[in-house]
């Protein structure tokens, strides 16, 4: 957490404390500039008395324009009544500095004032209000107010933050409730296929597919997972395939991996699933698919080829999992991932790289 985050948590677990520690410091910053301009020749008293109620004046004119000018008026665009609003409010303030001073400041200094100065002559003398008191009180309410700005701008941005990890969650969710139905439905009927001919590898298949299920329903939950986890999730699937198609299938499964990245769960599964669904699927001969992987702390590159017998086939997929796959990489790996497919009237190629820096 930055230095910035703990002073606006502090602020808004302790709302009171964090305002009076603001003015206390206020106070003394002022105490020690009247005190150095002031050297010797005015006693501390003076200068705290002097101080003292001139951020009387400071306070009240901080939250009238940063709570009530500002948020209730400049926000909702009643720009007129914001400057009438601050016209007057900023002299009540002036004016009631002025007296404060008359009746206040200066009898503690032990001075009397002037009985020339009435009080209509403290009403209408706007130079003095203006030059003496509007800008000693309303510079400390602009810097209160730009400060204020700061922090709901920040709070603003983080809440905004936080939206858009939900929106994003919830999508990649979305993703996964499609991906999932898609993808037992295609090994389901395979099993299916295997039970009508009472093959004896359907009791392996049922297996393949209990550790395929546990590790989707269970291991997979959070947004980035282990890459050895995928890897066994895709020798599970290939496994299952193969059973399948026997010997007629042929996969090359090279992977040469350097670290145990973190990376994000099924997406592999949706190319290689995309791979036999369009390749070993309708390829009456002996289908073939590639596979190679290199994972290492920089980089990951995943490309899978397999065989194809016609290209209009593949350019007429209309598959969910490819389409999903795009919209999860982007949700995840926006700008720093890059997938392509090539089409050949015998190969289809999909490949991805993914930028982990």
């Amino acid at each position: 957490m930055s230095f910035s985050d703990k002073i606006i948590s502090f602020n808004n677990n302790h709302k009171i404390a964090s305002h009076i520690l603001f003015w206390f410091l206020l106070l003394l910053v002022q105490l020690s500039s009247s005190s150095y301009y002031n050297s010797d020749q005015v006693p501390f008293r003076n200068n705290l008395i002097g101080d003292g109620t001139n951020l009387l004046a400071q306070i009240p004119a901080a939250y009238f324009v940063a709570y009530f000018v500002v948020p209730r008026l400049v926000y909702k665009q009643k720009y007129y009544a914001a400057f009438v609003a601050f016209l007057i409010g900023s002299y009540v303030i002036c004016v009631l500095s002025r007296i404060e001073v008359i009746y206040i400041e200066e009898p503690f200094y032990g001075r009397l004032h002037k009985p020339d100065e009435t009080f209509i002559e403290i009403l209408t003398d706007i130079p003095k209000l203006v030059y003496v008191y509007f800008f000693r009180i309303f510079s400390v309410a602009f810097i209160f107010m730009i400060l204020k700005l700061l922090k709901d701008q920040q709070m603003v941005q983080k809440r905004t933050l936080w939206l858009e990890k939900e929106k994003a969650e919830s999508e990649l969710k979305l993703l996964k409730t499609q991906l999932n139905p898609h993808f037992l439905f295609n090994t389901l009927n395979n099993i299916y296929s295997l039970s009508l001919s009472n093959s004896p590898v359907t009791s392996a298949s049922i297996a393949r597919l209990s550790e395929i299920l546990d590790y989707i329903l269970y291991r997979c939950n959070s947004t980035f997972v282990p890459l050895s986890g995928e890897i066994n999730l895709l020798d599970n699937y290939i496994g299952l395939e193969k059973l399948r198609y026997d010997n007629r299938l042929k996969v090359n499964f090279k992977i040469t991996q350097q670290h145990d990245i973190q990376i994000a769960p099924l997406i592999l599964l949706t190319i290689v699933e995309n791979a036999f669904k369009h390749g070993a699927g309708n390829d009456a001969g002996n289908p073939e698919i590639n596979i190679e992987l290199y994972a290492d702390n920089s980089q990951f590159r995943f490309t899978v080829v397999n065989s194809v017998y016609t290209k209009k086939n593949m350019n007429n997929n209309g598959n969910i999992g490819l389409s999903n796959l795009k919209q999860q990489l982007d949700l995840l790996y926006h700008g720093k991932h890059e997938i392509k497919t090539i089409h050949t009237d015998t190969l289809f190629t999909v490949s991805l790289n993914i930028s982990l820096l």
